[in-house]
């Protein structure tokens, strides 16, 4: 009798070799069998699979974060842990972060520069600001850099890689909601009720999670293939501040000024937290559409920009 075992072996290894991952940035092309040969286990008779990189655009395939839904849930979670691990304080810096701010704008610009804020208590008119914005920038920090936070994990297993940013992004729901309540406490405190507009809010804090992930896929992406990319963040953050109404109205400026103000879209994110929370007269109107368009486009770019160099992230990382 003669034993097959070993070439029954031979073969299965062969298989194995040559089965890979579906990877959504590689393009595969299938050899035929050749026919001609009768052997089982001739070299012709094993398919082959040739890998060449993708050239181009690539689908987004978002479909794969809901297939992954539970790994996002976890890196989600792992970076809420991470970020107040062996801290003294802990969450406790989402109230202190805001209301520091709030004190020493409500010195320099509400007492000493006399700036306006609509009839509404100046502290309160900060903080309102400050709130979504504290989300927008800590969001904007930690989805810049998590590829390269986590590059150990990118480089051995393969996952959507979108879904690191947008559990970086996720995790300062955390932080917003520790300090949207200090801004209750404050409306309680200067009796101020809100008003029926509040039904818009989750509308405007997707605006600002829209707006947080757009530029975050980009900087993260970029951050990748330039490690100096991480070093323009804090300068970014703080131009992009002032260049926002939180420290002043966008009352100020007058049509059609306002509505292309608005093409920062954190504009209508922190315009529209006033209107809905504070019941400021300065509606969003046309400059939130600006501020919609502006957000749209830059998920939308930054989101085919990150899939168009994901390939190369594992090698550069």
């Amino acid at each position: 009798m003669v034993d097959n075992r070993q070439n029954t072996s031979t073969n299965k290894c062969a298989d194995w070799y040559y089965r890979i991952i579906d990877m959504p940035f590689i393009d595969k092309t299938h050899a035929v069998r050749d026919g001609r040969s009768g052997d089982p286990n001739s070299a012709s008779s094993i398919p082959v699979t040739v890998i060449r990189p993708s050239r181009g655009w690539v689908a987004l395939k978002l479909g794969e974060l809901w297939e992954y839904r539970e790994l996002l849930y976890f890196l989600t979670w792992r970076e809420v842990k991470v970020r107040y691990k062996q801290t003294v304080l802990g969450a406790a810096w989402a109230i202190l972060q805001p209301m520091l701010t709030m004190l020493v704008f409500s010195l320099f610009f509400g007492k000493l520069a006399k700036v306006p804020s609509d009839q509404i208590p100046y502290p309160l008119f900060c903080l309102a600001g400050l709130v979504p914005w504290n989300f927008f920038a800590n969001a904007l920090a930690q989805s810049s850099n998590s590829l390269v936070a986590n590059s150990n994990l990118i480089s051995k297993v393969y996952f959507p890689r979108p879904t690191i940013p947008v559990s970086a992004v996720l995790s300062g729901a955390v932080d917003f909601t520790i300090s949207f309540a200090l801004l209750i406490v404050m409306m309680a405190f200067y009796h101020t009720a809100p008003t029926w507009r509040c039904v818009y809010l989750p509308l405007f804090f997707l605006l600002a999670f829209v707006t947080a992930l757009g530029i975050g896929l980009w900087l993260s992406a970029l951050n990748v293939e330039y490690r100096d990319v991480r070093y323009t963040i804090p300068f970014l953050t703080q131009f992009w501040m002032f260049a926002t109404p939180i420290a002043y109205p966008s009352s100020l400026l007058s049509e059609p000024w306002r509505t292309v103000y608005g093409l920062n879209p954190m504009t209508g994110v922190v315009e529209g937290f006033r209107w809905t929370l504070i019941g400021t007269d300065t509606a969003p109107g046309p400059m939130l559409a600006a501020s919609s368009l502006a957000a749209a486009l830059m998920l939308v770019g930054g989101a085919y920009y990150f899939r168009r160099l994901e390939k190369t992230f594992a090698d550069v990382v």
